[in-house]
């Protein structure tokens, strides 16, 4: 039986990584996306130094900054600007479910890169999730429509599969929040680029819409991570990912309380298939021959 306080920290982990699509809703009607996931990752970098100073994380080897800064591209760059796109058109429930897709596209591109055996269970599960995710793209409206927005936020979980296969190798040398950390970081100034404007959004931006940044940056962005890491030291790596499947439903509700969406009958339905795709693939993967490589779920996408 878990103790009361991996109980507390799983919980507060799940509740912070539902909150994220609402929160950016909230953020989006003063920003514009990129500034978005430009303002909550300054101050998650702020909040993952303090981190860092305290526990002291250890500096990263010269060889692989190159491949660090290839996680910050695909794991908080490229990522969390196309989910914020994305969610320009779609529900928060419906950003939440195609988030969590991630796991079907790592697969295929494990299976393309990586050489990995599916077998017939494992593509059994990923058509499956596919035409989850065409059901929950088709019908996120009154009208059950093509909605193109909603490509950006599967870019962005093709974008998240990249990161999780970039940092496989690392993690023989790395601790997850370490790898976290990095990626928050190089991912971060690489934003840089893009923060014309910004100081002027801030000003003119309607303050709900900055605490909702500020939150974006400090919950689910940095501390839900750390409390994620203290489950994982108490608990099997699988047992603990498999409670993330709680983030979807647990994001509608919060979309539903906040903000008024009602999730659509097909949206939520193509979810269902989406989260069941998911399990065959993982029931039809081959069992990981090191513990460090059984990190997933460790996200900036939350």
């Amino acid at each position: 039986m878990m103790e009361r306080k991996t109980v507390a920290a799983i919980a507060l982990t799940i509740l912070c990584w539902a909150s994220s699509p609402t929160g950016i809703r909230i953020g989006l009607t003063g920003y514009g996306p990129i500034h978005v996931a430009l303002m909550r990752f300054v101050i998650a970098s702020l909040f993952m130094c303090g981190y860092a100073a305290w526990s002291g994380i250890r500096m990263p080897l010269l060889r692989d900054v190159p491949q660090l800064a290839a996680l910050g591209i695909f794991g908080v760059t490229l990522h969390h600007i196309a989910l914020n796109f994305g969610q320009q058109g779609i529900s928060a429930g419906a950003a939440s479910l195609l988030a969590q897709s991630t796991p079907l596209f790592t697969a295929i591109l494990s299976s393309i890169f990586c050489r990995e055996n599916l077998g017939s269970g494992g593509w059994a599960g990923l058509l499956l999730g596919l035409a989850g995710i065409a059901c929950v793209v088709l019908g996120d409206s009154s009208e059950f429509r093509f909605q193109p927005t909603a490509l950006c936020v599967v870019l962005a979980a093709i974008s998240w599969s990249i990161y999780f296969i970039l940092q496989k190798p690392l993690l023989e040398r790395y601790t997850p929040l370490e790898l976290t950390c990095y990626a928050v970081w190089s991912g971060t100034a690489l934003m840089f680029l893009f923060a014309r404007g910004l100081v002027d959004s801030v000003l003119h931006a309607p303050l709900g819409s900055t605490l909702g940044l500020v939150y974006l940056g400090i919950f689910p962005s940095a501390l839900a991570y750390l409390t994620w890491s203290y489950a994982l030291a108490r608990l099997p790596v699988g047992r603990t990912s498999s409670l993330l499947y709680l983030v979807p439903p647990t994001a509608m509700l919060i979309a539903w309380f906040v903000l008024g969406e009602t999730p659509r009958p097909a949206a939520f339905v193509g979810g269902g298939i989406v989260l069941l795709g998911i399990g065959l693939v993982k029931a039809s993967s081959p069992a990981p021959a090191r513990p460090a490589s059984e990190s997933e779920g460790w996200g900036l996408k939350r």
